[in-house]
């Protein structure tokens, strides 16, 4: 499972993660090469990645 969180939205995208996953994420920030990804809570810009 992969997500993609701005800012305002990084607490719950953590608190989701470890309610469906049962385990603690990796929190990453987004390279400024990557290509633009959005925040999958609302459409700012995703400035973090929350995965496995």
């Amino acid at each position: 499972m992969e997500t993609y969180s701005c800012e305002t939205h990084i607490d719950h995208a953590l608190d989701m993660f470890v309610a469906q996953e049962q385990v603690f994420p990796t929190m990453n920030l987004i390279d400024e090469e990557q290509p633009t990804k959005t925040c999958s809570y609302c459409d700012e810009k995703a400035i973090y990645i929350v995965s496995r």
